[in-house]
């Protein structure tokens, strides 16, 4: 755990410090990864199922075979009966209202005249979508309806997901149940950067998709880093991250608790706290160091938890910016003051009761969000991620000539003759027309 006080320790310096992430990209360790990645990606491209099972007994289930790679779907008709019934409903309820939000980004085509001109755009869902389910041995249904609702919203027809088994080749009854609930079309038991590669080239069993969605560890991003372009990919996500703002009206158990919940995570999962209350950092840092586990407490930066005393709240808010963290909860007595002025975050969470927790199963955005800084530039996984926009354009001849004549300065002032002819001969057209009606 470290401390860092911007009147003791200087703005800039706890700025840089903030700012800092783990970007192992020169470290031995990921290019050994990122070769193994490219091998791997390379055999599926090759040898489809064959490579996607062999690469599956190397690294989880022993007895996966070619043929092993599909769920049955007696698996999927009998999930049910095996989800205790309080799962159910909480994962219905999640499912409900995941959707009711993700119906609120729905965009519609339009279609404009001006001057002669029609303009505009037409959206059109992706066909065929792959997600990645993280599985073996941690269970996460709400990453599968995180995942696949925004999709099915949007009217992708072919949703395929992919999730590593547990050693025996079993996939769980309540992620099987959540994929029902959220329309997935077909599941492969297979994990890792092997099951990216087969839903990016496509195998003899798992179909080529258009685009990848999902979290996963440092194997399946590496391969979904390396596959963007090919394939559409929707965000690299690395260690979860919280940034919590909270002055001296908030409970330190609570503040505490919410940097706890996601370092659950892992240890190099970040947690920071920004507050211009001495006596609350103090008494966060004593709820950590009673509550935390050790791997928690002294986990090497960026990870582990941070808490930095500022001058006041506008500060606190200048240096979550600076972290543009996947999640931002602001815990103070008027949260409200604060919303405009956080520019970067994956998601904000305002008012004490409104915990991170709820965004990560049930308030109804996704919680595929934005990491590792990323949120200045990106967002999280919506209904836009499966939307194909198309611009629309039709000239009517009445304007051609003007707008001709303009293009054909820029085209000519470019050197692409072929363009200028190209508009020349439709406005010299269109000139001849009205001379030969003309009285």
């Amino acid at each position: 755990m470290r401390c860092f006080f911007t009147d003791r320790d200087g703005y800039d310096r706890v700025a840089a410090e903030i700012r800092k992430r783990a970007t192992d990209l020169d470290d031995l360790l990921a290019q050994k990864r990122e070769q193994t990645v490219r091998e791997i990606l390379e055999s599926v491209r090759k040898d489809g199922d064959r490579a996607v099972a062999f690469w599956e007994a190397q690294f989880g289930w022993k007895g996966c075979r070619p043929n092993r790679l599909r769920v049955p779907e007696r698996w999927r008709r009998q999930a049910r009966r095996q989800v205790p019934d309080a799962t159910v409903r909480a994962l219905s309820q999640a499912a409900e209202r995941l959707e009711f939000f993700h119906q609120q980004q729905k965009r519609e085509s339009w279609i404009v005249e001006k001057d002669g001109c029609r303009i505009g755009e037409r959206f059109r869902p992706i066909k065929r979508v792959g997600v990645y389910v993280p599985g073996g041995q941690a269970l996460y249904p709400s990453t599968v309806l995180h995942a696949c609702v925004p999709a099915r919203v949007a009217g992708v027809e072919q949703i395929y997901m992919v999730t590593p088994p547990n050693e025996s080749g079993e996939v769980a009854p309540v992620l099987l149940l959540a994929a029902e609930m959220a329309g997935v079309t077909e599941i492969f038991r297979v994990g890792g950067a092997h099951a990216i590669a087969a839903l990016a080239f496509g195998t003899q069993t798992v179909p080529q998709v258009d685009k990848i969605v999902g979290p996963g560890g440092p194997y399946p991003v590496t391969a979904k880093r390396l596959l963007y372009g090919m394939v559409g990919i929707d965000l690299l996500p690395g260690p979860s991250e919280v940034a919590v703002i909270a002055d001296e009206g908030t409970p330190a158990e609570w503040v505490a608790a919410e940097l706890l919940a996601q370092a659950e995570h892992g240890s190099d999962s970040i947690a920071h706290l920004f507050t211009p209350s001495g006596p609350l950092l103090k008494q966060v840092a004593a709820w950590l160091q009673r509550s935390a586990p050790e791997n928690l407490l002294h986990a090497e930066p960026p990870g582990g938890f941070t808490l930095v005393k500022t001058r006041n709240l506008d500060e606190a808010v200048r240096l979550v910016n600076e972290g543009a963290y996947e999640h931002v909860a602001v815990m103070t007595r008027d949260p409200d003051s604060l919303r405009d002025a956080i520019y970067y975050a994956g998601a904000l969470f305002l008012g004490d009761y409104s915990s991170v927790v709820f965004g990560d199963y049930l308030a109804g955005p996704s919680h595929i969000l934005p990491t590792g800084r990323t949120a200045r530039f990106s967002s999280g996984l919506s209904v836009h991620d499966f939307l194909i926009r198309t611009s629309l354009v039709s000239m009517g001849p009445e304007r051609v000539t003007d707008l001709g004549r303009h293009a054909h300065v820029l085209a000519s002032f470019e050197g692409f003759q072929g363009h200028a002819k190209a508009v020349m001969l439709r406005f010299q057209r269109n000139n001849a027309k009205k001379k030969a009606t003309a009285p």
